[in-house]
Formats: structure tokens, C-alpha cells, sequence
């Protein structure tokens, strides 16, 4: 299969998994409060992932030259963007958490133009802006509340973080696996929130755990969301360059909203589709996009 049409629809399948995290999340996070709820779905997520490392007998040696930048990975995305994401999540409305970590490709434009030094072609600009009228159609850009500042400021800095890392991941040597490369990041972000999580791990209602929409939902988000998804991410981040890849990130508002309104009968409108048409050319764009 062609590389880019093989790394568009892993990216495809990684944000329309996240598309039905924030749903999730929602429920969830009404038990477990955000930063205890990232440290235990990687718990979750860190077992699976051994698991499949045990069954597909992967290698673990990272060279010395290459830890700085998986460090700078678990750190800055799977610890401050998670974190920043599962709070904005629950202090404002969905609508716009849609429309700001919708900013999260076109901050991938910059920091891969910065980082890795990537030719901006007028397609690719041209694509991101069609994805972003679509999102803005799809999620009603007049909707938000401003009142939630605070969840507002966290989304941003969950889309900031989250498009940084995600160049980053770019600057990892291809002789390592996805598998091996996420493992270790969901590490370093555990060990990194353990001393903040332990003391606080005892305020939460242990009775409320055993109900099946908390677990259920805990086992989705570690599981599918955090280990299948980063695995998605990652990997179809390696067969397309970085800009060119943050534009499937529009998959997540498009997703949400359908579950949306299948799951929760909320009504979508003409928009919806007008929207999910502007992406859709967008993303076409770029997987016909010449190399």
C-alpha cells in the first residue's frame, strides 16, 4: 500500500478514536479528577502495551544520544498536554474545547517549519484552512462560552503541547518501534506525575470505581484511546511529513459530534455536513499531495 495513504489512515483512525475520548472523559472525570485519571490510564495503557511487547518480542535498548528527545516527548506531550487537555475538558463546554485544539495542526505548521525545517507549500496552507472553516461549521464558532476562561487557557495549552510534541516525534531514529517509543514516553509521563498523584489517590470514592461507566470507561481510555491511539499517532506521523499530518487532527470534532448524535441524539444540522465536506477536500489534498 502507499506509505502516505498507509500513514493517512493511521492518523485517520488515531483522531477518530479521540474523538470519542472527550465523551469519556466527560463521564469519567466526574469520579476521578483529571491529573489522577492520566496517571491511571497509563497504568492501564502501560500494562497492555508490555503485553504487546512480550507477544511481538520487542527490542528495549535506546541508545544514550536518543533518551533527551523520548524524555522531552513523555514530558511534554503525554504529561503537560494530557493533563492541560482532561482539565480543559472539564471546566468548558465540548464546543469549545473542539475549536481550540482544532488550532493544533496549524501549530504544527510552525513548529515543524521551525524545527524540522519543512517547505510550506501553498496546498498545504491551502488545506489547513478548509479543515479549519469546516471544524468552526461543524462545532457553531458563536456557541462558545467565554465565561470558561480557565478550561479555555488549558485547551490552548494542550493544543500548544500536543502539536510540539507531536514534531518531535519526527526526530526519533526510525530504527526504534512505535511500540518501544510510546512505552517509553507513557513511563517517563508515570514517573512523572507518581509523587503529584499518590497523596491525592485516597480522596477518591473507591465505591464509585466498581460502576460500569467509570471502569468501562477507564479501560476505553488506557486501552483504545492512550495505548492504540499514541501507537497510531506515532507511527503515521513517520510516513508523512509533520504539517501535512496535523491535518488529520480535524478527524477528532467530526468523530465527536457523530457519537454525538448517534449515542446521545443530539441534533446535527446542515452544517455539520457542510463542514465534514471542507475537511474532507482538505485531507484529500494531501494525500494526493506529491512528495
Amino acid at each position: 500500500m502507499n506509505k502516505t495513504l498507509l500513514g493517512s489512515i493511521y492518523l485517520a483512525l488515531a483522531s477518530s478514536i479521540w474523538g470519542g475520548m472527550y465523551v469519556v472523559v466527560k463521564i469519567v472525570v466526574s469520579v476521578i479528577p483529571p491529573l489522577e485519571l492520566v496517571w491511571m490510564r497509563y497504568l492501564v495503557a502501560m500494562v497492555s502495551l508490555l503485553v504487546v511487547s512480550f507477544i511481538t518480542r520487542q527490542k528495549w535498548r535506546i541508545h544514550k544520544r536518543d533518551l533527551l528527545i523520548i524524555i522531552a516527548i513523555g514530558i511534554i506531550g503525554n504529561t503537560i498536554s494530557i493533563v492541560a487537555q482532561e482539565t480543559g475538558t472539564m471546566l468548558s463546554s465540548a464546543q469549545m474545547g473542539a475549536i481550540i485544539t482544532s488550532s493544533t495542526p496549524a501549530f504544527m505548521v510552525i513548529f515543524a517549519r521551525l524545527i524540522l525545517q519543512e517547505r510550506l507549500t501553498l496546498k498545504k496552507g491551502f488545506s489547513i484552512c478548509l479543515a479549519t472553516i469546516g471544524v468552526l461549521l461543524i462545532v457553531g464558532a458563536d456557541q462558545v462560552d467565554l465565561s470558561s476562561k480557565l478550561g479555555g487557557i488549558s485547551l490552548l495549552v494542550a493544543a500548544l503541547t500536543w502539536a510540539l510534541m507531536s514534531v518531535l516525534v519526527k526526530r526519533v531514529p526510525s530504527e526504534y518501534s512505535q511500540i518501544m517509543v510510546t512505552t517509553y514516553s507513557i513511563l517517563v509521563a508515570l514517573i512523572v506525575l507518581t509523587p503529584f498523584v499518590l497523596p491525592r489517590l485516597q480522596a477518591i470514592n473507591i465505591s464509585q470505581l466498581s460502576h460500569p461507566a467509570i471502569w468501562g470507561g477507564l479501560l476505553y481510555l488506557g486501552i483504545v484511546s492512550t495505548a492504540g491511539g499514541f501507537l497510531l499517532w506515532n507511527r503515521g506521523l513517520q510516513m508523512l511529513n509533520a504539517s501535512s499530518g496535523g491535518l488529520f487532527f480535524f478527524f477528532q470534532p467530526v468523530v465527536g459530534t457523530l457519537l454525538g448524535w448517534l449515542i446521545l441524539g443530539e441534533n446535527i444540522g446542515l452544517t455539520f455536513w457542510t463542514g465534514s465536506i471542507f475537511i474532507l477536500i482538505g485531507v484529500i489534498l494531501v494525500i494526493k499531495e506529491k512528495k
